[in-house]
């Protein structure tokens, strides 16, 4: 029946969009250069209007600060000029960025997710790219750099919100003193489990382990906080452990924490990541997903409690693409490219029984999410019908979103009303996603067929092999890159996870350890690698060194010595109506989405 209705969903969708309609390479360059200028458009307005503030406000066409006053769109925009092959301007804001923003010591409150997603992710990249850029490569680049060591001042500064007794990060540090007196302790899912991609790499690159450990512990924390069903509400109490907001899905408060599962598997080797993410998507499959819809039900009876599509879970097909699942991604991706069509863009909820955008959700932001799940379909699939998506949503966002320096949030997907903003993740993911779908060469999409040496303090390395893994602001981090610097053995990772009692009591390998397989025999056809596979070819023999492991745990032990404000160590007991009134539940997922 699955297999009947998923065919079904691939017709359909070839003739809603004219998918037979062929697409030249001279076509594909046609929209890859309007994208470019898309880019450049916007982000030159930033440049010209709204620096050094955050972010441009495209209506009045001057600036404002928004998550931290520390330039975001320039730090957000940068690799995306790689990317795009503009090594000119790359260079000379790298440069920038490093003279302006030397010293992160500021007295100033940030949201602990975003500036890790945005800044150190931003950075992290933007220092992996400098090659591909022209920069001129620092000594011991890779695994040295001052981009690198930018991010490590960053990621530093947030550390203190990770000194809970559960491990679970508070959601907003200053960046000079640490946790604010009185921060509540209430995060959202997402917020948790938002950093093994980031501070997986920072470990790798700097040998310092404390900053993937920090990341482990946290998703650990969520994991065994799971409800008997597999699922996992929305906000949690950092401090207990308890749920405070019970509605579990795969959207706004609690998305990111899937896809770093899968991110963080693929990118440091971690099986048990993967396994996890394959326990979490069966709970979701059973109980959250009707149909191809993707619904809020209550964490622990699986019963809907919220009816509504949002648009940040645009990114569940791309995901389901990456484990290997084309045929239900694209069944999925069927519902909403049609709730693009019917209002011109994807409004932030949608109530998929009423076929209308909630009140009060109406908006577009200039999210990314839908572009970014066609082309990840496309790298796998190749199927034409992906592109032709890609090119209504390109052409949508030209008509209506476009003013004269920038783009601006469609503030009602029914009316096509603007709103005075632009985001900085439209110039780092939605026009770099737009790029790539239609730049099927770029270098971001290499298969494994091309590759670098550079010389490194460690020896000869390679480089730029493929296999980059975004994280979720699109930053693309590179593997390999990783396995220069530092990378714990194989073998160490496995007897890790099999002497973790957390991963014996939740059965991820079935009580038994895990041994890798032999390396695949070379064969003439073509296939998909299995994870353990990957592993076995990837891993790097090399352990972290001693030195870097006693610096770490001196710096974690600082880190420990951080007071926490005692008026946060109030309990707060988990909420037991059972069904709230529709409206404050939404008002909850409302909270969530403008965090």
């Amino acid at each position: 029946m699955n297999f009947w209705y998923s065919a079904l969903c691939l017709l359909f969708l070839h003739f809603s969009v004219n998918a037979f309609e062929e697409f030249t390479r001279e076509r594909l360059a046609r929209l890859r250069e309007e994208v470019r200028e898309m880019f450049q458009h916007s982000y030159e307005g930033y440049l010209r209007h709204a620096y050094p503030l955050d972010e441009l406000r495209p209506l009045t066409c001057d600036g404002i600060d928004t998550w931290g006053s520390y330039s975001l769109t320039l730090i957000d925009a940068l690799d995306t000029l790689a990317v795009m092959g503009n090594n000119s301007e790359f260079r000379r804001v790298a440069e920038l960025i490093v003279t302006s923003h030397s010293d992160m010591d500021l007295n100033i409150n940030v949201s602990v997710f975003e500036t890790n997603i945005r800044v150190v992710g931003g950075l992290l990249s933007a220092h992996l790219m400098l090659d591909r850029g022209g920069a001129p490569l620092p000594p011991g680049w890779p695994c040295n750099g001052p981009l690198l060591a930018l991010a490590v001042d960053v990621a530093d500064r947030i550390l203190p919100a990770f000194d809970t007794p559960t491990g679970m990060p508070y959601g907003t540090v200053n960046l000079r003193y640490g946790v604010p007196p009185g921060e509540t302790p209430i995060t959202c899912t997402a917020g948790v489990g938002t950093f093994i991609v980031e501070f997986g790499t920072l470990s790798r690159l700097t040998g310092d382990s404390l900053y993937e450990r920090v990341a482990l512990r946290a998703l650990y924390a969520l994991w065994e906080r799971q409800s008997t069903l597999g699922l996992f509400g929305n906000h949690i109490n950092v401090l207990t452990g308890k749920w405070t907001a019970l509605d579990a899905g795969i959207g706004a408060g609690v998305d990111s924490y899937y896809e770093y599962l899968v991110k963080g598997s693929q990118l440091l080797q971690r099986p048990e990541l993967a396994a996890m993410f394959e326990e979490g998507r069966r709970a979701v499959d059973k109980h959250v997903r009707r149909d191809d819809w993707h619904m809020w039900v209550s964490m622990s009876r699986g019963q809907v409690t919220i009816p509504v599509f949002q648009s940040l879970e645009a990114f569940w097909p791309g995901l389901l693409s990456l484990v290997g699942d084309d045929s239900a991604a694209m069944g999925t991706l069927h519902n909403y490219f049609q709730v693009w069509k019917q209002f011109g863009f994807t409004p932030e909820f949608y109530n998929i029984p009423h076929g209308e955008p909630s009140d009060g959700r109406e908006g577009y932001p200039l999210r990314p999410e839908l572009v970014e799940s066609l082309v990840y379909l496309y790298r796998s699939t190749r199927n034409p019908t992906l592109l032709r998506m890609g090119e209504h949503l390109l052409h949508s966002i030209q008509h209506s979103a476009r003013t004269r320096c920038g783009y601006a949030t469609v503030k009602n997907v029914r009316t096509h009303a603007l709103d005075n903003r632009m985001e900085s993740f439209f110039l780092a993911e939605t026009t770099k996603y737009l790029y790539l779908l239609f730049d099927p060469d770029n270098f971001l999409h290499n298969p494994g067929s091309s590759a670098v040496e550079v010389d490194t303090p460690r020896g000869p390395c390679v480089l730029h092999a493929g296999g980059y893994v975004f994280n979720t602001e699109a930053h693309p981090m590179d593997p390999a890159a990783l396995a220069c610097c530092s990378s714990p053995r194989l073998d160490d990772i496995l007897q890790e996870i099999t002497d973790d009692p957390r991963h014996r009591r939740f059965k991820l390998f079935g009580g038994r350890p895990v041994r890798p397989r032999p390396p695949p025999v070379a064969t003439a056809v073509c296939r998909r690698p299995t994870l353990q596979e990957l592993i076995a070819e990837l891993a790097s023999p090399r352990r972290l060194s001693d030195a870097a492991r006693a610096d770490s745990e001196q710096r974690c032990l600082r880190h420990l010595e951080i007071m926490r404000d005692p008026a946060a160590e109030r309990s707060y007991e988990r909420l037991r109506c059972d069904r709230p009134p529709f409206e404050d539940r939404l008002l909850v997922l409302n909270e969530v989405f403008t965090s």
